[in-house]
């Protein structure tokens, strides 16, 4: 059971280290040097390389969540039940699924309106409607990374309180 709980807990380090890295690390950081570099190209380049950190994360939160809910089934089958078993099930349900819907659905979309623009959205007119949609996407997407961090949060805290 040891074992089963550390590949629980390196599961949910990697998922959740990599979301406070690339929104606390590599966003800014990818959009500041390239936006000094040149304003215009530079921002359209950081949402590029930003969006590509994105879609390898998700490959990490896939498999993190995968690992997550099988050793949860496992300790559930050869016992000791995990406490909340369903809730902690559940959990790692919605945050996968957030991860799937921002990934997969909000992505492409985002990527779609860049392509149809052809340059920065910001410098779009406010009224427009493929800024207001790139807007809203992109704002749907923060927050569901947003949940996602506060889901893994909560699963570490569970964590540390059962085992303390």
């Amino acid at each position: 059971m040891r074992a089963l709980r550390y590949l629980y807990v390196l599961a949910l380090a990697l998922w959740l280290g990599g979301m406070s890295a690339a929104g606390l690390i590599v966003a800014p950081t990818t959009f500041g040097v390239l936006e000094a570099w040149d304003a215009v190209k530079g921002r359209m380049l950081a949402g590029d390389v930003f969006g590509a950190v994105l879609g390898r994360l998700n490959l990490v939160a896939y498999a993190a969540a995968a690992i997550m809910m099988l050793v949860l089934t496992i300790q559930r089958v050869l016992g000791p039940r995990p406490k909340s078993y369903g809730i902690r099930m559940g959990l790692l349900a919605l945050m996968l699924g957030a991860t799937f819907y921002s990934g997969n659905i909000l992505a492409p979309q985002i990527d779609h309106l860049q392509v149809e623009v052809n340059g920065p959205i910001n410098q779009l007119p406010e009224g427009d409607p493929r800024r207001i949609a790139f807007d809203k996407a992109h704002q749907l997407s923060t927050s569901l990374v947003t949940a996602t961090l506060v889901g893994a949060l909560i699963l570490l805290g569970w964590e540390s309180r059962e085992h303390a």
